[in-house]
């Protein structure tokens, strides 16, 4: 098969998008497949050497993302470098990828393509929007509110809000990944509150603030709608960032979690009615928060998670045997299967 990689792209996870773009393009060359590696934010320009680029593993910062266009993304999607593809894997995360806008241009281009569909890429890419659907499923989530920049130093809101979800709160943009642009608040300080915000505000234009759950951070990789084993996620200090995430020796992995069985069984259960409330296709990861009580809550759907050597979903798949080589493989199959059905 002829597959085009998409990689890249305009968000602050540009570089870690390349990483497991580069990952990718090289595993189904090896699987005997035509491959071509494409970054849309380069318009029909965007072929190029993904072996030969240096990457950094740093988030993009707004002054480096303000030289890309939007267009570029549309020219490139609607060129002739797409002509005679017959799968697109998309590993585009954040805000112009993830989100649903390249899904819909490859849509119109009746082009099939990895993971979920526009509706889905949406609705999870929308922290707020996830978190409707997931008490509406009654997937337990943590409390939560929603502002913008102009709650920035507005310390009577900010009282009110912390009155609501206690003095421990997570400050997030409500449409990025990879903690990016994300703030722990530990002590309740309105000040530090107010930064977190003015820092998230950066990367959008509305911000989450859920309750900080205390406890151990878990994911749950979904593949073809069944549960891989579930990851604990251990940073060495702190709390699980972009450095964390992405630098080798920062963090530890225990694969499977080390979880009471019914805390283990439940994980899974909470994961994939969380991805089915979002109408995922394919694959995803789901992140949660387990208290010392046991509780769980549900964070976040990722829909293309990463795909990097520290990546959890491949972790979690090589865990049942899958190989990294043949997993990129099977989600093209899904992918042109699921495109048939509309997903």
């Amino acid at each position: 098969m002829k597959i085009a990689v998409v990689m890249g792209g305009i968000s602050p996870e540009r570089n870690i998008s390349l990483f497991g773009g580069k990952a990718i393009y090289n595993a189904l060359i090896r699987k005997g497949h035509e491959v071509i590696a494409v970054d849309p934010a380069q318009g029909v320009k965007g072929v190029f050497d993904i072996n030969s680029l240096e990457i950094s593993n740093s988030p993009i910062g707004i002054e480096e993302l303000s030289k890309y266009d939007r267009r570029e993304l549309i020219n490139c999607i609607n060129s002739d470098i797409f002509d005679g593809v017959d799968c697109v894997f998309l590993l585009l995360h954040g805000e112009n990828g993830e989100d649903g806008l390249v899904q819909s241009l490859l849509e119109l281009r009746g082009i099939p393509y990895t993971g979920s569909g526009v509706k889905s890429s949406s609705l999870s890419m929308d922290k707020m929007t996830s978190k409707m659907l997931f008490a509406q499923a009654g997937v337990p989530t943590p409390p939560w509110s929603v502002v913008d920049k102009d709650s920035i130093g507005d310390l009577d809101l900010l009282e009110s809000i912390r009155r609501e979800l206690g003095r421990a709160i997570v400050v997030k943009p409500i449409n990025q990944g990879s903690a990016v642009g994300v703030t722990v608040i530990q002590d309740g300080n309105l000040d530090d509150l107010s930064e977190a915000i003015k820092l998230a505000s950066e990367f959008s234009h509305e911000i989450l603030l859920e309750t900080y759950i205390p406890g151990k951070e878990i994911t749950v990789a979904i593949l073809d709608h069944e549960a891989l084993p579930v990851i604990e996620i251990k940073p060495d200090e702190g709390y699980y960032d972009f450095i964390h995430k992405y630098t080798k020796g920062k963090t530890e992995y225990i694969c499977p979690a080390e979880l009471e069985d019914h805390v283990f069984a439940f994980s899974q259960s909470i994961s994939l009615d969380a991805a089915a409330a979002c109408g995922i296709s394919d694959y995803c990861r789901v992140d949660l928060r387990v208290t010392p009580e046991g509780q769980i809550f549900c964070l976040e759907v990722n829909t293309i998670p990463g795909f990097t050597e520290l990546s959890l979903f491949p972790m979690a798949a090589k865990s049942t045997g899958i190989e990294f080589d043949d997993l990129c493989e099977k989600l093209i199959k899904l992918g042109i299967e699921s495109f048939k059905r509309g997903k």
